[in-house]
């Protein structure tokens, strides 16, 4: 890791690049007031405009002492502890608005949608991710009310017991294949990460000698959100207000599951034998510096480091240099659009994966034999 030396955090003005996310939401409200062209500012603003700021603000390789106390990151929290009512309101208010505005055409309402739901994707998920990995009750509990706005409460479950556990492996749905392009990827993990996290979660109460049904279990928390999420959106709108409220969540998990897509493609953990693997470490998931990007996703490209660590907060996570991390050419923006092409996806990211296995595992000399992970690589 690097160890340029960052300057101290405490101050609210330390934090305010983080607080960039809050620029998004008088965009919502322009964007639903005057339709036409306005209605593509969100998406345009996350995809595009920040990798724009990216060029020039260039990299963040410094790091926070990763011994600062709790009382010193409060701005920090704060910014993610104030966006569930903020997108609540969000999405709640427009699902009021957008159907009794007449100046507002079908096409103009639902592209509206999909900018909502990429706020509550790239935003509301990203910051449920933090908080969900913090030990104060409140926090995790703003986690499962952002999971439940965008129908993906299973996600907390599937990120805490499973992808953690087992990333880089089978037995992770989240961690995409080599050669596994994105239009693959994405309905298996909608069915794996389902199925997988209330197994984990089963499992866990088994332990207990409890059944599934106990009410212990998340998943009915989980199920009495969503459904009050459903029948709010119904009763302020009816059947259009449910139409548009299930947009912006198709829109907010498609947007999580390109970035998960992106974060561990092609990168193996080393099957030790017995159902065994070896720990996680830096060097499997993909790094990356870009400045700008990192304001808006809250650190979340330096994701070797929230996997080496996983309940360090954010304003603490710690850059990898490639010598321990493998680095992505660009910020996720950039890289989920790639996503989306899997002939330039492969084309930009199957030659990094032939370097890092030659890096890290120069040992393997056929990696077919042993991509199922059913059979120990070789010492």
């Amino acid at each position: 890791m690097t160890s340029i030396p960052a300057p101290k955090i405490s101050k609210l003005t330390s934090a305010l690049p983080f607080a960039m996310s809050l620029l998004l939401i008088p965009m919502v409200i322009f964007s639903a007031q005057h339709g036409g062209w306005a209605v593509f500012l969100l998406p345009i603003s996350t995809w595009y405009l920040f990798t724009i700021i990216d060029f020039f603000a260039g990299l963040n390789e410094a790091n926070e002492d990763i011994n600062t106390p709790d009382d010193q990151l409060f701005w920090y929290r704060a910014i993610t502890m104030i966006w569930a009512p903020l997108q609540f309101l969000v999405i709640f208010g427009m699902i009021y608005y957008v159907p009794r505005a007449a100046h507002l055409s079908g096409w103009e309402q639902y592209f509206l949608f999909i900018g909502v739901g990429v706020i509550s994707g790239t935003i509301g998920i990203n910051y449920s991710h933090e908080l969900m990995h913090q030990k104060p009750k409140i926090e995790r509990r703003m986690a499962d009310i952002l999971l439940a706005m965008v129908l993906y409460s299973h996600f907390r479950s599937e990120h805490m017991l499973v992808h953690h556990r087992y990333v880089g492996t089978p037995r992770d749905p989240v961690s995409a294949r080599y050669n596994e392009g994105f239009w693959r990827f994405f309905p298996r993990v909608l069915r794996q990460s389902l199925t997988s996290s209330f197994a984990a979660e089963k499992a866990m109460l088994a332990r207990k000698d409890l059944p599934w049904t106990d009410l212990s279990n998340p998943f009915w928390t989980y199920w009495g959100l969503q459904i009050a999420m459903l029948v709010l959106a119904f009763l302020i709108s009816g059947w259009f207000g449910l139409f548009l409220f299930t947009v912006q969540a198709f829109t907010a998990i498609f947007q999580l599951e390109l970035v998960n897509y992106v974060e561990h493609y092609g990168l193996t953990r080393k099957h030790l034998g017995d159902g065994k693997y070896e720990h996680v470490m830096p060097r499997h998931s993909w790094n990356t510096a870009q400045r700008a990007s990192n304001w808006l996703l809250i650190n979340l490209q330096r994701h070797s480091d929230h996997h080496y660590k996983p309940d360090r907060r954010f304003p603490l996570l710690q850059n990898h240099e490639a010598a321990d991390a493998p680095q992505l050419p660009y910020g996720y923006p950039v890289m989920t659009l790639a996503a989306l092409s899997p002939t330039i996806w492969r084309r930009v990211m199957n030659p990094r994966v032939r370097k890092w296995r030659a890096m890290y595992y120069p040992e393997i000399t056929d990696w077919d034999a042993y991509k199922d992970g059913s059979l120990p690589l070789p010492r």
